[in-house]
Order: structure tokens, then sequence, then C-alpha cells
């Protein structure tokens, strides 16, 4: 299993090419998964690009396969810190430019790597991200809610026949195969409290939301907003709005996709990303 130390995080990375997981000379296509999951629904997209550059698909600090160390320094989780270790994963990979594409919190994370680092990116695809109006009394029930849920996961009830499905089906319009299903599952139930409620503590602060917009309306690189019409965690409205606040960004809506256009509908997500994503030498 390949790990690099980034910030007190064993940070599991993963190359997906053409030449039997090495990297070549070709351009990097990097993706950055959303809140709860890991690099790994990444995993078909990133096979199906490795025609055209070397794909890294990596575990946010706390999430998936990346496990904290313990040590004396405190741990951040806010958007930007995990900004951060982007910043640092690629330059001890030696990795000088990337192309990005972001799912959801990954939205996120990805403007702030794009306000700091901007000269590294060549273009951006922000999947199912958008840009939120803070709201005390509704972020407030966000953060609470979601504490309630990472404070009680028994691992017992999700071994249930057809939890797999339930828990699934406020993500999804469409089904997607079991084994996909099991592996989100698993992400949830395994990434830690302290990173599933940090980050969800730096989402519901009304700064962010500010720097967001702020770091969206600057953005100079070539950006496409993707968004999916009927995705209730990140309804299209907010993408929509997203790319409103900045003429040069390209917007398109998926029809008939919830949460997880990648494994939902993935010719035609797929049609999306290979029709934006322009390959620089």
């Amino acid at each position: 299993m390949p790990l690099f130390n980034v910030r007190g995080c064993d940070t599991y990375y993963e190359w997906i090419t053409t030449e039997s997981g090495e990297r070549t000379d070709r351009p990097v296509l990097v993706f950055l998964h959303g809140w709860g999951g890991s690099g790994r629904y990444w995993r078909s997209t990133a096979e199906a690009m490795s025609d055209r550059y070397d794909c890294l698909i990596y575990d946010l600090r706390g999430f998936g396969r990346s496990k904290i160390i313990d040590g004396d320094e405190p741990i951040a989780y806010s958007l930007k810190s995990y900004a951060d270790d982007l910043d640092e994963l690629l330059t001890t990979l030696q990795i000088d430019r990337v192309s990005v594409v972001a799912h959801s919190m990954g939205c996120s994370i990805a403007t702030y790597f794009l306000e700091a680092w901007g000269d590294r990116i060549d273009q951006c695809i922000l999947t199912c991200g958008g840009v939120f109006k803070f709201n005390a009394i509704i972020f407030g029930i966000f953060y609470q809610f979601g504490q309630l849920v990472i404070n009680f996961r028994p691992r017992w009830f999700y071994t249930l026949p057809g939890v797999d499905f339930l828990v699934m089906q406020r993500f999804l319009h469409r089904s997607i195969p079991g084994s996909d299903r099991q592996e989100f599952i698993e992400d949830y139930l395994g990434a830690t409290a302290d990173a599933a409620i940090g980050t969800l503590l730096s989402v519901a602060q009304p700064n962010t939301c500010t720097e967001i917009s702020a770091q969206i309306a600057h953005l100079s690189i070539p950006t496409l907003v993707l968004s999916c019409d009927r995705d209730t965690i990140v309804p299209a409205s907010l993408g929509r709005a997203a790319a409103a606040l900045n003429p040069s960004l390209k917007y398109q809506v998926l029809k008939k996709v919830g949460h997880f256009p990648m494994l939902e509908d993935s010719e035609n997500f797929l049609d999306a990303v290979r029709g934006f994503l322009v390959v620089t030498v």
C-alpha cells in the first residue's frame, strides 16, 4: 500500500496509468473525493481517463485508507488545511502541474488550492459543488445532525441486509452496483470522528461561504462547474450560483443523475469530462 507521511497523516495514494500503475511523463490528472468517501469511487473514472493522463487518486486525511499518525502536534481539519495537504503531496511526488477533478466537499478543497497554488493547475472540474449563503440556524442544524450521524456508527447495523441500499438512496437517483454501495459504507465507517466532524465544522463556518464565493469569482483557470439535476445533497441551483459568480466558468447539468454521476451515469459523466479537459504537454 503506497503511503506518504503528509503533515501528520499516512496518506494513501495510487497511480492509475496505462503502465501497470507506474507514473510516466504524461500530464497528471488528480481526483479529490468528498466527505465520508475515498478515492475508491474515482477508480473507474481514472481508469477510463488513463489513456490520456497519469491519474492520481488519494484519500484525504482521516478518510478512507489514510490514517492519522499519533503525535504531539494538533491535527487541523479545515478545508484550507486539506488544500495544504494536496500541495505537500504533489511536492513530495515531484509533480509540478496537474489538472483537477473534484467532487462535493472536494470542490471546496479544490477552490482553496486554486486560490493558493493556481499556478500549478492547468484546468479544473468541480462536480456537485456550489456556493452556499450562510444561515446560522440551517448550518447549526446541519452541524448538529452531522455530529449525531458520526457518533452513531455501530458496525453491526450496517451489516444488516439492505442497509447499504437504504443509506445510499439519500445520495442517488439511479441504482449503482452493490459493491460500490458497500465500499461507500466501509469508507463512511472507517472515517475518523475528528476528520468527519472537523470538516463539517469547517463547512459550517460563515467565513467559509464568503471565502469560497470570493475564490470562485476570481478564478482565471479554465473551470467547469458540473451539476446534476437530481442531486439533493448539493442541488444544481448551488452550482448554477457558483458559475454565475464568474463569466469565464463553464456550467453544465447532467440529467436524471444524483450526487454520484461518476457511478450512476459514467458514460455521460465521462463525455462531459473528456469534452472539457484539454490534454496539455
